[in-house]
Parts: C-alpha cells; structure tokens; sequence
C-alpha cells in the first residue's frame, strides 16, 4: 500500500498543470491531496536547492479543501482549479512579502496581487510560496543577501540561473505544477534553459506588470519586459499565457511561417548546442521550409541591451538598494569583498558601478531611440512570416558565478555571450525556451524561438514539435 501511495505521489509530481487540473476535475485525486505531495516534496528538496523562500502551506491546503468542495458541488470554475503552482518573489502576492531579495526590505507585506496573479488566482490556481530571485532580479545567478543562494537540481554546485532562478529550479525538481516569472534580460530563458524546463517571455506590452517589483518605469527598459510561465510542458506554457495575456494569441499554421535556425557566428557556442541545431535544422528541413540565416539587428542587441539597462545611471535600483541612506555602490561592494557585512550582494553592487560606467548620454539615448523604432518597422515585417531559433546561452549551467563573470565584466564579454539572449528583450520579441538535450556534464541544453507579438500560437505549435522530437522536460531527482 505505502509503495502504491509512493508511486502516486511521484507521478504527481511529473505532471504538468493541464493534467493534473484535469484528474482533479474528474475527482481522481483531491486538490488537497495533490497539494499534501507537492509540499511534502518541498520540504525534502528546499534544503539542499534552497528555490522556495516563503511559503502559504497552510493557506494553500484551506484553499484545496474549497476547491475540492466547489468540485463537489458542480460550481467550480477556471482552467487551474485546485492546481498548486509557483510564484516569482518579484509578484506581488497577497499576504505575503515581496522583498526582491533586499534585507531592507524584509518584512513588505502586501495587501493586493499582481494582475497576473490576480488572473492566475481567478482561473482556481493554488500559490504554494514564492521563489528565489537575485537582489532586485538585477543578475543571471539567484543569490542574495536575504535569503541565500539557489543551487541547480540538476547538480547543486552550477547555478540555476536569474532571474527566475528559484521558479525554474522548483519546476525543474518537480515542486508546482507550473508557475510564473518576468525576463528583461534572459530572466526566464537563463534559468530554463540551465534547468531543463519550459519558459516563456511575452513579447512586448502583452501581459501588465502591474503589481511586479521592482517597477520599470524607463520605456525602452519597459519594452524589454515580459512576464511569462515557466512550466514542464509547452501546453501548460499555452495555457497559462492564454491566461495572463491582456490578448489571447491568435490561430496561425506553423507551415506559413519559415523558420530560421541561426548559423555559425562568431559567438562562443559549445559543440553540444551546434551539433544540436544542426541536427534539429535537419529534421525541420523535412517538413518545413528553412534558412539558416544571420537576422536583422543581431549583432546590435547586446550592446543596445547593456546601454538600455544603463540609462539614468540605474538610479532607480541604487534608490530601492539603499532606500534614504545614502550608501555608493562602490562602498558596498569593497565592504562585501573585505568582510561580507554589506547589506546588499556583491552581484549587485557591481552591476550598479558597471550601470553608472556606461550610463549613454541623452544625446545617445535619442539615437537609440531612433534607432529602435527603425528597427522595430524592420523587424515587424521580417516576423511576419519567419521563426527564429537561437540558443540560450553558449553552454549549459556552469559552476557557480561564470555566468556572472561572464557577463558582468569590464572587460565587456558580455558582448560576445549576450546576443543570444539580449534579441528578443531588444526588441520587444516573444520568445519560448524549450529543453532538446544534454550537454558533456549531464546538464540540460535549449534553444529558444522567437517571433513577434501576434505569432505565439506559432511558437507554441513549434514548441511541441520539439518536445516530440527532442527531449524535453525530465524532472531532476535529488
């Protein structure tokens, strides 16, 4: 009996959302009891992955037992009823705090929801807790002064990426059945692609950041903005943007479109991911009509990226950081290198000096401006009839911190391991990250593919092709 309840639960916890909303519709396993599995299996993870900060355990088992009675009744309502999911630390969640992993910030209660949230919540959706993100979701790798350092369930001493590091490793090790992040510069498709699940960035202006922290108010920043779910399953990835979008995504065929495997470039790119797109360039090639070609603006976007996220100085993040003491980046990040007593993390500190080094003049705002709105006419004709496939990121997870240094150096690397990710936030593009295989290490490879506002249906279609095909979501087993 005690192995029969074992194999339940295990094969609770690999389902994704529309499975599982589907038994629990049916009445073949409580609300309740699909939650009892998935908190019982936090508890045994989150010491080790450290991807779970705050918790509504108690909340969440009432709000089953309401599910499982309006089931009951015939008066329950939504896709996601009685189903337990996940929730970024950045999403203003009732009742619980949003500290974007500030010790200042300790203590934030908030009274009201997200809009997402609040959508997520209407549909039946069950919030477990709230994950791990780095300090104001400022940096590729979840660590923080509050709350610690979330590890790769895949193998804890390579990161789990960020900013959504603590969501994707929680989906990756099997602890919600979907969930939700924000991505402004690779924050959902780092930590997807380094975990092995499914993520996706809306394009931009598709999902209100209403309720999201920390606000983006500089509107070539905004722009970079997507809010997206990070899933098991490019179905659940469809659902819940269907869900969260303020514009449901449009029916369109798969084979209008010509999808672009990029080519060789100058990029760093492991052996591993090129031998995978190659593979996957041929197998399309069959069924689809296929390029492999550079594309528009490419080679501009990390570095439009790096001057986009510079504008100001970051004095919006230096004001949330340090609130009304007045502390200088540089100061913290001495004090933290020399004792670790600093309030904030040295990730932070450093990517504020970098910020203040390369914030572009007005003048240079202007031609970016410019710049982008000429791209953007380009650009909107060019996703007309195309999907670009990328990859991630030049390899799978690494060792603790690389990425970091890879990317925030002053030495500019991140113009050679950016472009990939920095495309679809440049340009305002929607952009779903799927698993296809494994790199040398054992650690999951992806790519991601990318068209515009209007083509998601297409992506999600392409999306499943490749789950078919490749490999796919494979829970990692502590």
């Amino acid at each position: 009996m005690m192995e029969t309840m074992e194999r339940t639960a295990q094969s609770i916890l690999d389902m994704d959302a529309t499975q599982l909303a589907r038994l629990i519709s049916q009445k073949e396993i409580t609300s309740r009891r699909a939650v009892e599995i998935f908190i019982g299996h936090i508890k045994k993870i989150n010491p080790a992955v450290n991807c779970l900060v705050e918790d509504r355990f108690a909340e969440a088992l009432e709000e089953a037992d309401r599910a499982d009675t309006q089931i009951a009744e015939g008066t329950a309502k939504g896709k996601l009823v009685g189903v337990p999911i996940g929730m970024k630390e950045a999403f203003n969640v009732a009742g619980m705090q949003t500290t974007g992993g500030l010790l200042r910030r300790k203590g934030s209660f908030q009274h009201t929801d997200a809009e997402a949230v609040r959508k997520l919540k209407a549909e039946g959706a069950i919030i477990l807790g709230k994950t791990n993100t780095p300090e104001l979701c400022f940096c590729q790798e979840t660590d923080n002064k509050l709350y610690g350092r979330t590890n790769n369930p895949h193998d804890f001493s390579r990161t789990a990426g960020g900013s959504s590091g603590g969501e994707a490793a929680l989906i990756a090790a099997g602890g919600a059945a979907v969930g939700l992040g924000l991505d402004i510069g690779g924050s959902i498709r780092f930590p997807s692609h380094f975990n092995g699940v499914i993520g996706f960035k809306s394009g931009k202006g598709q999902v209100s950041s209403e309720g999201s922290y920390p606000t983006v108010e500089e509107g070539l920043q905004e722009r970079m903005l997507g809010i997206g779910p990070i899933a098991k399953t490019v179905r659940d990835a469809r659902l819940l943007y269907s869900i969260v979008a303020k514009t449901p995504p449009v029916k369109k065929q798969l084979h209008q479109f010509t999808i672009n495997v990029l080519p060789k470039t100058a990029y760093p790119l492991s052996l591993e991911t090129a031998h995978l797109l190659d593979s996957i360039y041929a197998d399309l090639s069959r069924e689809f009509n296929t390029e492999r070609e550079v594309p528009p603006y490419f080679e501009d976007s990390a570095g439009l990226w790096q001057e986009i996220m510079s504008i100001g100085g970051a004095e919006g993040p230096k004001r949330e950081a340090f609130g009304t003491q007045t502390r200088q980046p540089m100061q913290e990040y001495v004090k933290e290198r020399m004792a670790g007593t600093a309030d904030i993390h040295r990730y932070l500190s450093w990517a504020l000096i970098g910020a203040s080094l390369f914030k572009p003049s007005a003048k240079r705002v202007k031609k970016i401006t410019k710049f982008i709105e000429h791209g953007d006419h380009i650009l909107e004709g060019y996703f007309h009839g195309y999907i670009l496939m990328l990859p991630v990121y030049h390899t799978g997870a690494a060792k603790h911190g690389a990425v970091y240094n890879e990317i925030f150096s002053l030495k500019k690397t991140f113009l050679q391991y950016l472009p990939y990710v920095a495309y679809a936030n440049v340009w305002g593009l929607p952009a779903l990250t799927v698993p296809v295989g494994i790199d040398g290490n054992g650690m999951p490879i992806a790519v991601q593919l990318i068209s515009k506002n209007g083509n998601e249906d297409a992506l999600f279609e392409l999306g499943e092709w490749l789950e078919r095909h490749y490999a796919g979501y494979k829970r990692a087993h502590l």
